[in-house]
Order: structure tokens, then C-alpha cells, then sequence
């Protein structure tokens, strides 16, 4: 394992990393875990595994160096996804996606 990932190898949701190519270079534990059935998609590009619409807003991202936030409901448990662009030499590198699960009903709260 790249030691630059070992913070986010043993957390408790799932994270991918992709290159600006949209190829996987990392996957935690808990994303091995979830996408296993499929084998290992490390290596991968992510156009293989994302409808035409999702692949869209991939490309988008890789492209601005934005981010993506929104909920989803699978197998029983609502998550959290949060995309975002990482940078190297000030440069869009590739893309992060944490998955979380998140209870049904969460707090919010002001602070401002």
C-alpha cells in the first residue's frame, strides 16, 4: 500500500482515489469490502463502472477541479457521497470519493 494513503486505509467509510484519467489508484478497505463482488478495480477506469450521466459529471469534475455532494439510498442504508477533486503542482491529479453512511434522520446545525 502507498504509505501516502494510510491515513484513510482503515476508516470507517469507503474511499477511492482516481487519477486525472479516471483510473482507480487506490481503494481503502472499506471500498475493497463494498465493491468485492466485482473484483479488484484497481486499475480500472471509472467510465467502465458509471452510467453515461454519472460518467458526464466525472468528467466535469476532473475537468474544473469542482466537487459533487448528494445522497443515495442502497441496500437498506442511506449514505452520504462526497466527491471532490485532490491537485498536485496546483494541477487537478485525479478525484477523491468518500461514501459514508449517515443516519436517516440527521442533525443540522448554524453556526455562524
Amino acid at each position: 500500500m502507498n504509505e501516502g494513503y494510510a491515513w484513510a486505509q482503515a476508516m470507517n467509510c469507503a474511499v477511492t482515489v482516481c487519477d486525472k484519467d479516471a483510473n482507480i489508484i487506490f481503494m481503502n478497505e472499506k471500498a475493497c469490502e463494498i465493491f468485492a463482488a466485482h473484483g479488484n478495480l484497481i486499475g480500472q477506469n471509472l467510465q467502465q463502472c458509471h452510467p453515461p450521466r454519472a460518467w458526464e459529471q466525472i468528467q466535469q469534475l476532473l475537468k474544473t477541479g469542482g466537487s459533487n455532494a448528494y445522497t443515495i439510498s442502497k441496500k437498506g442504508l442511506k449514505k452520504m457521497i462526497y466527491q471532490t477533486a485532490w491537485f498536485q503542482d496546483g494541477e487537478v491529479g485525479g478525484l477523491v470519493e468518500i461514501s459514508m453512511v449517515i443516519p436517516e434522520q440527521m442533525p443540522h446545525f448554524d453556526r455562524g
